[in-house]
């Protein structure tokens, strides 16, 4: 594998591996590395399949369930579609209540913070793009737990923060009742590390509702001093979307957010699956 830089603070593009071909053993250790190392890897010009993408994902890991589909039927989905696309020649406008409820992408999270364990890694490939908006924008905590002073580092190290994803969402679009109650608050660490290499980040995004034993207007203060320190626009990296593009990003550090396209007008498909986390953050060794 090649890898090229994609900003200072995180990000590669990877060369000389076809993500649709059944891996080997030291490829699916490396991408393991390069994982820990650069956090989003972007890999161009793939032949996806949702064959080929479980495959994938299962190489990685343990695939997680769709939150969406169990938590309203109970059924066990493990790709979806990000976008308005229904078939070949229907696609769902800006109106439609789906829609709507995809705009919550457009807030900064990590998937599935508010599961009691939360996603290792997303894998999301492009199939449609509209030729204007429907970027995703990227952030690392890791780099912007770095540039935290000393002192707001040793203040946050052992706090515990509830995530909420009726909190988030409900920002956006009205969510589920069975959707909402498969989803209570989960408390998780403020500040994770990494198993491989050490390096600390904090973990917050949209989902993050409060700190646990903090008022709110403290929570608050501190989440959103916390998300907007990371997402600053000099510490984004934005992914302009091909068919044919495929991302792994790594949810234990990362942020993301999508800048929105016109439905109305446009098609986007893009194919997501991710990959469960080793277990709860509470148990994870600081």
């Amino acid at each position: 594998m090649e890898f090229s830089p994609l900003h200072d603070d995180f990000g590669a593009e990877v060369r000389g591996v076809d993500l649709t071909q059944t891996p080997e053993p030291e490829t699916i250790d490396a991408l393991h590395q390069a994982i820990d190392e650069y956090s989003v890897l972007l890999f161009r010009e793939q032949p996806m399949s949702d064959a080929a993408h479980m495959a994938l994902t299962e190489a990685l890991g343990e695939p997680e369930e769709s939150h969406v589909a169990f938590g309203r039927t109970g059924e066990i989905v493990y790709i979806g579609t990000i976008g308005n696309v229904v078939d070949a020649t229907t696609k769902r406008d800006d109106a439609h209540p789906h829609t709507q409820s995809q705009k919550g992408n457009n807030l900064w999270h990590s998937d599935s913070s508010f599961r009691l364990v939360p996603s290792y890694v997303s894998i999301l490939h492009a199939y449609e793009v509209p030729p204007v908006g429907g970027d995703t924008e990227f952030v690392s905590q890791r780099a912007a737990y770095d540039r935290l002073s000393a002192s707001r580092q040793a203040e946050i190290a052992d706090l515990r923060v509830l995530h909420d994803y009726v909190f988030s969402r409900s920002k956006a679009a009205l969510v589920h009742d069975n959707h909402a109650a498969s989803l209570p608050p989960i408390e998780q660490k403020l500040v994770r590390v990494n198993p491989r290499h050490g390096r600390p980040n904090y973990f917050v995004g949209s989902h993050a509702r409060s700190i646990v034993g903090w008022s709110g207007i403290e929570s608050r203060r501190l989440i959103d001093e916390l998300n907007d320190h990371a997402t600053q626009p000099e510490n984004r990296w934005v992914q302009k979307w091909r068919p044919g593009d495929t991302l792994i990003w790594d949810n234990r550090c990362v942020l993301h957010c999508g800048a929105g396209y016109d439905a109305n007008q446009y098609r986007r498909l893009l194919r997501q699956s991710r990959v469960r986390g080793q277990g709860p953050t509470l148990a994870e060794q600081p």
